[in-house]
């Protein structure tokens, strides 16, 4: 049995199938084809999926404080309430999150670009909810493998550490070598440390930050590694 690691990708998406050490890289063409992968165990995708109606999620705050120092605090970002997947207009989105968190707070301009996958996800995985797709953290996944992951993701220094630490867990530069062409290097190594993360947690050895809340379609609030 497998698990799949994904990352968003150009409207896409980039997975890692891992079995043992053997880890192949796909180009998903939506969330549809990322659930209907094929004897996997488990799905962990770098998008959220716990969603507030009101404010700001736990996980995102203990995230960002677990990386500060790090190199990756910058990595995290306030998730858009649920009320933002209503529009594709970034003014509408503004004001619709204004009015539904207090304080008022309106999306980042990074955070709304991730509304469409977000709201694809989100209706794609339906009710009631399933343990079968987990929300993780890349660079959470990263420190845990290797304290030595400091630089940032797409440098020169931060992809060798990268590198150097999954080295450890997969056969990455082999992936790499037989990825599909036009993927970047950047979303297949977050796709492959999500992998990991599937792995431990399919194996309940993984670990979890947030607050225990779920939302409104029952989906706990969580980041996971």
């Amino acid at each position: 049995m497998a698990v799949l690691g994904v990352d968003g990708w150009r409207g896409r998406w980039v997975g890692a199938l891992l079995r043992e050490r053997s880890v192949r890289l796909l180009v998903l063409d939506d969330v549809a084809a990322v659930l209907g992968v094929p004897d996997v165990e488990l799905i962990a995708i770098d998008m959220p999926i716990g969603l507030s109606d009101d404010g700001v999620r736990a996980c995102d705050v203990a995230a960002a404080d677990r990386l500060k120092g790090l190199g990756a605090a910058g990595s995290v970002f306030p998730t858009p309430v649920r009320a933002v997947l209503a529009t594709d207009d970034y003014a509408e989105a503004r004001r619709l999150s204004r009015a539904a968190t207090v304080p008022p707070r309106a999306p980042s301009a990074q955070a709304f670009q991730l509304v469409k996958a977000i709201r694809d996800l989100d209706d794609a995985l339906g009710d009631p909810p399933t343990d079968r797709v987990v929300e993780v953290h890349p660079e959470l996944a990263f420190r845990a493998l290797d304290r030595a992951v400091r630089d940032r993701k797409g440098s020169a220094r931060g992809t060798m550490q990268r590198l150097h630490a999954l080295r450890a867990v997969m056969d990455v530069e082999t992936a790499l070598a037989g990825a599909p062409v036009g993927v970047p290097v950047i979303d297949a190594l977050d796709a492959c440390a999500a992998a990991w993360s599937a792995h431990r947690l399919a194996r309940d050895a993984g670990e979890c930050i947030g607050d225990g809340t779920t939302d409104s379609r029952g989906r706990p609030m969580r980041i996971c590694w």
